[in-house]
């Protein structure tokens, strides 16, 4: 096709400047008052995932989340995730370090695993994560069961990520696994959005939000 259709209907088409308008209409819309600044940074890319502004009243970020989620991309740590979507979308050169991103939801050992051990698919595969779990930055955003295993294997011993992004959505167990997380004795930082919400989608943008103020 050699030229554009013909223009039918009123709409921006300059792509800087969807970009610029977005991010200035989250800015005046959305409350980040309760939010500290580095937190801010990643709430406002999460709304433009979204086009929630009220998401930032559903959000908590523990303290430490945003500069111990950087520090360790800088350092090369690993990212687990509990989906492929999550992994596909994650900006690779965004990330600091040519960080590691994975997924063991198709490994071939899950199956196995979630059938002996009567759960999910997405709770068995947290359990192949291994060694490299310590100090790695963890980002769940669909499977609840995901997150409370995760839990439940450092509450028995095992490794601890560096952070947990834990935004798992739907229907059961997922407000439960966030306040499990925000609750952990182990003062590991997080970041929730709490309730039914979350999806791969949110996940994505945390991450890509940390990884690329990462790079300033």
């Amino acid at each position: 096709m050699s030229e554009p259709p013909r223009r039918r209907y009123d709409y921006v088409s300059d792509a800087a400047e969807i970009y610029r308008r977005s991010f200035a209409t989250i800015r005046a819309e959305a409350d980040l008052s309760g939010l500290a600044a580095d937190a801010q940074v990643v709430a406002v890319r999460m709304i433009h995932a979204t086009g929630e502004v009220g998401l930032p009243t559903e959000m908590s970020f523990h303290p430490r989340l945003v500069a111990t989620a950087r520090d360790a991309m800088r350092a090369g740590a690993p990212i687990f995730t509990d989906a492929q979507m999550i992994a596909s979308g994650i900006t690779r050169r965004r990330l600091p370090a040519e960080n590691a991103v994975h997924c063991l939801l198709h490994d071939e050992r899950t199956p196995g695993l979630a059938y002996r051990w009567s759960t999910t698919r997405s709770a068995a595969a947290v359990s192949l994560w291994g060694s490299e779990l310590e100090g790695a930055v963890v980002a769940i955003g669909n499977a609840p069961t995901a997150l409370f295993h995760l839990l439940e294997l450092i509450a028995d011993g095992g490794p601890k990520p560096a952070a947990i992004i834990g935004i798992p959505v739907g229907f059961v167990g997922s407000a439960e696994s966030k306040v499990a997380l925000v609750e952990n004795p182990w003062d590991l930082p997080y970041l929730v959005v709490h309730g039914r919400r979350g999806g791969s989608a949110l996940c994505v943008a945390a991450v890509n939000a940390l990884a690329q103020e990462a790079e300033i």
